[in-house]
């Protein structure tokens, strides 16, 4: 008479199995929190073309020590002084948008808080999804209100690249100078048609209150 097959081998396997499928759902280990530089230079190349925009060069100085971070936005091919815009931020929330060419301003007022500290992501309980790559660097990856992902060399702990949420805006990190700050101090000033009304835009009229995650590229 024929025997039925034993199940015993397979019994003697469904630990590992079982083992196998529990640990495929474990989330990753959470490395440690690299903080940002408390001053830095960056130049960036933003993607604005999924929502109609252009490509654009960011040149930004964050200094913790000043309160604020100011971009130089140029778009691409465009070349020549002054940049199309600049863009001050300061920790209380308020940040300017002026264009020295047409003479326009904006003042917007951040409601979720101004100017992202250093350790930006244990203050603002960024998650940890994981590692990937991104622009050819292998990548931890945090994302929290703000950003979708955020991309962070393994090696360096440098910014690599990420994307903000709820919005088509991706950044990619050209260049990344710790320390570095902007010599010309007067910069950081807007620029009187900013407060005495001669401005072609609306910062005499009023200030936006905008939501941080929404603001496109007025945020850092």
């Amino acid at each position: 008479m024929r025997q039925p097959p034993t199940m015993w081998p397979l019994l003697l396997l469904l630990p590992a199995f079982l083992a196998t499928a529990a640990a495929s759902g474990t989330p990753p280990a959470t490395p440690p929190m690299t903080p940002w530089p408390e001053q830095y230079h960056a130049v960036l190349a933003t993607n604005l073309t999924a929502r109609g925009g252009r490509l654009e060069v960011f040149d930004t100085y964050y200094d913790w020590h000043r309160g604020g971070d100011l971009t130089r936005v140029r778009e691409q091919l465009a070349g020549g002084d002054p940049p199309a815009q600049i863009i001050v931020q300061w920790a209380n929330g308020t940040a300017y948008q002026f264009d020295a060419g047409s003479r326009s301003c904006r003042t917007f007022q951040f409601a979720t808080g101004g100017l992202l500290p250093p350790d930006w992501k244990k203050a603002h309980g960024a998650a940890y999804l994981g590692r990937a790559r991104a622009d050819g660097f292998d990548c931890h990856v945090w994302s929290n209100r703000l950003f979708a992902r955020y991309y962070e060399d393994v090696a360096t702990g440098r910014p690599v690249a990420w994307k903000f949420t709820g919005i088509d805006d991706e950044r990619h990190v050209l260049s990344f100078e710790p320390g570095r700050v902007l010599e010309d101090s007067s910069m950081w000033q807007a620029p009187a048609y900013c407060f005495d009304g001669s401005n072609g835009g609306d910062a005499a009229g009023g200030v936006e209150v905008i939501d941080r995650a929404a603001a496109g590229h007025i945020c850092w």
